[in-house]
């Protein structure tokens, strides 16, 4: 059934999408997504089951943020088959983001470039939204992805957060807090070994019981090796429940791709470079931080490689451009076969064997 889809998608659906700008065509695929109900919900191998910052995942397999950043289709993601979700970026006021255009596809590459600059209604339809999934019955685990607005003056951005998290904190199942997209001007230097325990410190306070929620951080694949492992160390120190790896990248030629574009690259070429950070995530930390991984995720190989890395989970965003609805079945699928010709019982065991 997968396979029909997938071709279905690549010789139907995607063609006529792909007549349109990108960001018309992702406008218009959450439009018909969003009347999906919340009922259908693919059934898992149980070897796919994980546990990851304490929760109970029924498959690794996640949306990435920036697909559903206003909490719209979450039937949809349900009905494919993912194990859980991440809307976002939401910030706490409404802005438009930067001018269009604003997103390009390098096809040849199967990549996007984009440079949305945090569109968002704001917290409160998106806090709506989320509650009203809770009480829909929504059984896939739900991520919150937060960044600040664009014109908040650096000495708020931490409350930018801290209003963030008590807003829709308690509405989703683990936050992420976003501080290394690079379509924001400065949100990168939050990263930052000092910066990151002000913004820590921020959104934890605001987490207060019973509401708290595992914390992650979701950080760039451009960090220079140093940098990395102090922020590895600082996330540690501080107790962060976890790190998404990781953002689109600035890079252009080190990833095999040279388009004029501004903005953050994603997709197949940022493979590599990602897995290569959740490798160096995971040694950093003796595997005692789980990761999210996040960055060219295209098949049942790209998912495989990154949890081998050290990643008890992955999102794809631009795989399902490309690949289409089918693809998330496929994925699984095709883990399932890998960890069963690996000798293996369940994607934890499969969690750091290649770092």
């Amino acid at each position: 059934m997968a396979s029909m889809v997938e071709e279905l998608y690549a010789r139907v659906l995607r063609p006529i999408l792909f007549q349109l700008d990108p960001e018309t065509a992702h406008r218009l695929t959450l439009t018909l997504l969003a009347g999906v109900p919340i009922q259908i919900r693919p059934r898992d191998p149980p070897e796919l089951r994980i546990e990851l910052c304490g929760l109970d995942f029924a498959n690794p397999i996640g949306l990435a943020a920036g697909m559903d950043k206003e909490v719209r289709a979450a039937g949809a993601w349900q009905a494919m088959g993912f194990g859980f979700a991440e809307f976002g970026t939401i910030t706490p006021r409404p802005q438009p983001g930067n001018a269009a255009p604003r997103m390009w596809r390098i096809a040849e590459h199967q990549a996007l470039i984009n440079r949305l600059g945090f569109p968002s209604a704001g917290m409160e339809p998106a806090a709506n939204r989320l509650g009203r999934l809770k009480r829909a019955g929504l059984r896939i685990r739900v991520g919150v992805n937060l960044g600040p607005n664009r014109d908040t003056p650096r000495e708020r951005v931490a409350e930018d957060y801290a209003a963030l998290m008590r807003a829709v904190g308690p509405l989703a199942d683990f936050v992420v807090v976003n501080l290394s997209s690079p379509n924001t001007p400065g949100l990168r230097e939050w990263q930052a070994p000092e910066r990151l325990r002000e913004i820590f410190a921020a959104v934890r306070s605001a987490a207060a019981e019973p509401a708290r929620r595992p914390i992650l951080i979701k950080i760039a694949p451009d960090l220079e090796p140093p940098m990395l492992e102090q922020i590895c160390a600082e996330a540690l120190a501080l107790g962060v429940s976890g790190i998404v790896a990781t953002n689109t990248t600035i890079a252009r030629e080190a990833v095999g791709v040279s388009a004029p574009y501004e903005g953050g690259l994603s997709g197949r070429p940022l493979r590599e470079r990602a897995r290569a950070v959740i490798r160096d995530i995971y040694r950093h930390t003796d595997g005692k931080l789980p990761i999210i991984g996040v960055g060219g995720v295209a098949s049942a190989d790209d998912a495989y490689g990154h949890i081998k890395a050290g990643a008890s989970a992955v999102e794809l965003y631009t795989g399902l451009v490309y690949g289409g609805p089918g693809l998330v079945a496929a994925i699984k699928a095709g883990v399932a076969r890998l960890l069963k010709s690996d000798g293996l019982r369940s994607i934890g065991e499969a969690v750091g064997r290649g770092a």
